[in-house]
């Protein structure tokens, strides 16, 4: 209210020397003071409360410079490489010889189809999310979303698996159905921000290139026992990520089961990264031999599953750190 009077008096000064001036240089030293700095006194609680370009607040955000950026960019880069060399160090003391044609082959192709899938869900996943399809999901009841999601990924993923590599038109109609669903399922995570989604990305990427690289030159047959403590351990992850839903957990038990969804799945997929790999090695070896079909669509989708679990807890993680600092 103060505010209030003080301005109109302001302006009632003002008025009366308007008269007096013809030109914006002969307004007197006196008015333009008064103009400059008005006479009333904000009150201590304005002044806390107020925020404002007028202010002399701190600014919220603040944009780093292109020095910051690019030291920021070697950093990342030398601490991908770092991971490379100590993971290639630790996990993978005893190489192999160079691959075969069959095998480079078929590891080749697999990886491509797993790009142009991954791509496919990433591109339906924005065009849903921009179509509000993503705002409907959120609102269904989570254990529809959970049957129709499962139903919907597992049958298309079955019919890529054992469709015959010769009946192609079929099997790739059921390759881009699972994309189609995995999109559909995908599409909220474009609520997060596009910095935490393109770092998740990021660290996605080298994470599962570093991994394939490791199994790839590894010697044969080497992580193809993980097969079954992989298993185990994704039971694990699973029950843990739909106990929340299902149990009456406290605090403690609810950030338990959490970390486990979260790191232990991210300990599990990295290793099915590895397993996957010496697979693909495996079954092109076998191929060439006659004992069966190489199938680079069917290798695929395990690798698509592995980066796809590997980025939403990359994300959940990045999230959570970026609402910590806050």
């Amino acid at each position: 209210m103060s505010f209030l009077v003080h301005s109109l008096r302001n302006v009632r000064i003002v008025a009366k020397e308007v008269p007096q001036i013809r030109y914006f240089s002969q307004l007197r030293p006196q008015t333009t003071s008064k103009l400059a700095r008005p006479s009333f006194q904000a009150s201590p609680i304005f002044q806390r409360l107020s925020r404002s370009f007028l202010t002399d607040a701190s600014p919220v955000i603040s944009r780093p410079t292109g020095q910051d950026a690019w030291i920021r960019y070697g950093t990342t880069a030398l601490a991908v490489g770092g991971s490379v060399v100590a993971i290639q160090m630790f996990l993978n003391r005893e190489t192999r010889d160079e691959l075969s044609a069959a095998e480079r082959s078929l590891l080749n192709e697999s990886f491509q189809y797993t790009g142009a899938g991954l791509a496919l869900t990433a591109i339906g996943a924005r065009s849903l999310f921009k179509s509000g399809f993503a705002f409907r999901l959120m609102a269904t009841n989570p254990w529809v979303v959970l049957g129709v999601s499962l139903v919907g990924s597992i049958g298309t993923m079955m019919g890529v698996l054992y469709t015959p590599p010769e009946n192609t038109v079929q099997k790739h109609l059921f390759w881009l159905g699972f994309n189609a669903c995995q999109a559909a399922t995908l599409s909220p995570l474009f609520f997060v921000s596009p910095a935490i989604l393109s770092r998740a990305a990021l660290y996605t990427c080298g994470v599962v290139g570093s991994l394939s690289y490791v199994g790839a030159t590894a010697r044969n047959d080497k992580y193809l026992y993980m097969g079954g403590p992989l298993l185990a351990g994704v039971t694990v992850v699973a029950l843990s990520s739909l106990a929340p839903m299902a149990l009456p957990l406290g605090m403690r038990g609810l950030q338990f089961a959490e970390a486990i969804s979260l790191y232990g799945g991210l300990a599990v997929f990295g290793g099915f990264v590895l397993f996957d790999t010496q697979k693909i090695l495996h079954h092109a070896r076998l191929a060439a031999q006659g004992s069966m079909v190489a199938d680079p669509l069917r290798e695929s989708v395990s690798l698509e599953l592995d980066m796809i679990n590997i980025f939403i807890r990359l994300v959940q993680i990045l999230g959570m750190r970026n609402n910590s600092k806050k």
